[in-house]
């Protein structure tokens, strides 16, 4: 692990980098009794690919996506969908806090680079989870604000003109290749940085530095 440099801003995905995302044992508990215990592993990834699927194309709120992740999940294993299921993930989203990591090893740089998150949210669930983080951010933006959810360049491309920016002004930080490293390494932001938390492979033809939690990031940065 070495230094990246010291950039204008250190730019983060939220669910999943900073908030422990529980999208998968919201599923597993909702759904035990009409998934088996050894097919739960295997309905989960199915409903996460759902999930990725749903926001590539035009956006639509969050409460849509969610619904329709649910429904495709629960058609595919021809089990029957509850709409209360859907509403039950909604209503949990903001209640989530952040990984044990993350209030701690934000503190460190919070202060010294600026800090912005850019979120496939509403407005009005992301703020109580960047509450939880307990550290000052410089910006926050959603995909309600972009009209785009990542990894669709446009909400990347918000993100970079809201702050009258350029690409090479961040440094990216995220736990997702596939919605977050990738899209950006397309874009032309060459600095990122890979939280390895487990729930996706790396892949390192797309240049980043790795860290297993972001107590890492502060050494990233000279700090």
């Amino acid at each position: 692990m070495s230094i990246v440099f010291r950039p204008k801003y250190i730019s983060f995905d939220c669910y999943g980098t900073l908030t422990n995302f529980q999208m998968a044992p919201m599923a597993r508990k909702l759904f035990a009794d009409r998934i088996a215990p050894e097919d739960m592993e295997q309905f989960c990834r199915d409903f996460a690919t759902a999930r990725l699927d749903e926001v590539l194309g035009d956006w639509k709120p969050y409460y849509e996506v969610i619904f329709d992740s649910v429904l495709r999940t629960a058609n595919r294993w021809k089990v029957p969908f509850h709409e209360a299921d859907v509403r039950a993930i909604y209503d949990a989203v903001p209640t989530w806090g952040p990984h044990p990591d993350v209030v701690e090893g934000l503190a460190v740089i919070a202060d010294k680079i600026p800090l912005v998150i850019m979120s496939n949210a509403m407005d009005h669930q992301l703020v109580h989870n960047v509450e939880k983080l307990q550290v000052p951010f410089h910006r926050v933006y959603t995909a309600q604000q972009a009209k785009a959810y990542k990894p669709r360049h446009r909400a990347f491309e918000y993100m970079i003109e809201s702050l009258g920016a350029k690409p090479e002004d961040f440094l990216h930080v995220s736990s997702s290749m596939r919605y977050d490293l990738m899209p950006a390494n397309d874009l032309g932001i060459k600095n990122k940085v890979f939280v390895n938390r487990g729930h996706e492979p790396g892949t390192p033809f797309y240049g980043y530095s790795e860290i297993n939690d972001i107590g890492g990031l502060a050494a990233l940065v000279g700090l």
